[in-house]
């Protein structure tokens, strides 16, 4: 039997936090969210996201909401990703959100390098670690999952609705049937499928 996660630590009073989700998907935009949690907010399901189920983190995800005294989520497209790439498209949103939301401070997952003139604090495997980086990672993979379900009705050969835009097999098989789509990121094709670039 598993060990039970351990819990995550506090991140300081007023503290934003930062994550982002599909930063390695073929299809659809990578998704940034900011979250700063009112003083004291605990919930048994605010964890790592990737340790709960699709149904956890929707049940826990409008409870973050409701308990947030600033959040806002940033969608970057798969054309901006091609055209400057994921790297790149992952420090703009950290950069934009960090602009948009007031904070005592800046915890952001991963370690990256931002271009911002408020001070923050990358941690690697932060939404492990920290309540509010976990309660960002939520929001954010609630709404890119939902968004992917709605791209699913655009183009439902892909499967997004089950693969959320991730290179399964299914959704491989389906871009050497039909080609990609324009929701695909082109630069990712070309090294996976050896698709020519767009």
């Amino acid at each position: 039997m598993a060990a039970p996660p351990a819990p995550l630590r506090p991140g300081p009073v007023g503290a934003c936090g930062l994550d982002e989700v599909g930063r390695g998907a073929l299809a659809g935009p990578l998704v940034a969210a900011a979250v700063v949690l009112a003083p004291g907010f605990r919930d048994p399901l605010l964890r790592d996201s990737k340790r709960l189920t699709a149904r956890q983190r929707a049940a826990v995800e409008p409870r973050i909401r409701a308990a947030a005294v600033a959040l806002a989520v940033l969608e970057v497209d798969a054309a901006a990703i091609d055209a400057r790439g994921v790297g790149w498209a992952n420090r703009h949103a950290f950069e934009q959100l960090i602009d948009q939301v007031p904070a005592e401070a800046y915890l952001c997952d991963g370690n990256l390098r931002l271009s911002t003139a408020r001070p923050y604090t990358a941690i690697v495997g932060g939404d492990g670690l920290v309540d509010v980086i976990a309660a960002a990672a939520i929001v954010a993979k609630v709404h890119r999952d939902r968004l992917m379900a709605r791209l699913h009705d655009e183009a439902p050969a892909y499967g997004w609705a089950q693969n959320k835009g991730y290179g399964s097999a299914a959704h491989l098989a389906a871009l050497r049937a039909h080609g990609p789509h324009r929701h695909h990121r082109s630069s990712f094709l070309h090294r996976i499928l050896e698709l020519p670039l767009a």
